[in-house]
C-alpha cells in the first residue's frame, strides 16, 4: 500500500499538467495574441496570432488569413512559434515519463523499482517546470513589446494600437500550471527510502494491533 498523500500529489500533478498542456495548445493555435480596434472602423476589429491574422466583424463574421511567408515574419513571431512548440513537446514528454512513475502503476516492483519511480517523477517534474518557463517567455515578450508600443509617445494618438488578446492570458495560466505540476511531481518524491520504509512499518504495526485486538473484543462479547 502506498502513501495516500504521495498518491494524491501524483494524481494532482498529472491533472494539473494535462490542463496546462491543453492551455498551451490553445495558446499556440488561437489567433487572439494581439487585438486592435479603431474608431474609423467600429464594426471591425483585427486579431493577430502566431499562424494567422483575422478580421472580426460586428455581425459575427470572421475572416482569417494565414501568413504567406515564414522567413519574412517578425522575429518575435518566429521565436514564439519555436518556444511554444518546444514547450508543448517538453510538457508532453514530462507527462509520459510521469505515468510509469506513479505509485498506482505496478511497473517497477522491489527496492530498485522504487528508486526508478522516484527518478522518473523527478525527471517529469523537471521537464514540466522547464516547459512552464519556456512557455512563459514568448507570451511575456509579446506582452512587454505591446506595452512599450502602446505607451510610445512618438506615435500619434490617432493611430490605433495593439492590445492584449485572450491567448496572452491563457499562455500565462498555462506556464504557471506547468510549474505547479512540476513542483507537485517533485514534492511527491520521498526524501529518502527511509521515509517510505517508516510509513510501511507504521502501517504494518497498525494491522498487527488490529489483528491482536479483534480476539479480545470477541472474548468480551462471549
Amino acid at each position: 500500500m502506498g502513501n495516500p498523500c504521495i498518491c494524491a500529489l501524483e494524481l494532482l500533478g498529472l491533472l494539473v499538467g494535462s490542463v496546462a498542456w491543453f492551455c498551451s495548445l490553445a495558446t499556440m493555435l488561437l489567433p487572439q495574441w494581439l487585438t486592435l480596434s479603431t474608431e474609423l472602423l467600429p464594426t471591425e476589429s483585427f486579431e493577430q496570432g502566431l499562424w494567422e491574422t483575422c478580421v472580426v466583424q460586428e455581425m459575427g463574421g470572421l475572416e482569417c488569413r494565414p501568413y504567406d511567408t515564414i522567413l519574412g515574419l517578425q522575429p518575435e513571431i518566429q521565436m514564439a512559434r519555436i518556444l511554444m512548440c518546444l514547450s508543448l513537446s517538453t510538457s508532453l514528454l514530462g507527462l509520459l515519463v510521469a505515468v510509469p512513475g506513479l505509485s498506482q502503476i505496478k511497473s517497477c516492483p522491489g527496492e530498485e523499482g522504487h528508486c526508478a519511480k522516484r527518478a522518473l517523477k523527478i525527471i517529469a517534474g523537471s521537464l514540466c517546470v522547464a516547459s512552464g518557463v519556456v512557455g512563459l517567455v514568448p507570451v511575456s515578450v509579446a506582452a512587454h513589446t505591446t506595452v512599450v508600443k502602446f505607451f510610445d509617445e512618438r506615435v500619434p494618438e490617432v493611430i490605433p494600437r495593439w492590445e492584449f488578446g485572450d491567448a496572452i492570458f491563457i499562455g500565462w495560466v498555462a506556464g504557471f500550471l506547468h510549474v505547479i505540476a512540476g513542483v507537485l511531481f517533485i514534492t511527491s518524491c520521498p526524501g529518502s527510502n527511509q521515509g517510505q520504509a517508516r510509513f510501511m512499518q507504521h502501517h504494518r504495526r497498525q494491522e498487527v494491533r488490529t489483528i491482536h485486538s479483534s480476539p479480545r473484543k470477541h472474548s468480551e462479547y462471549v
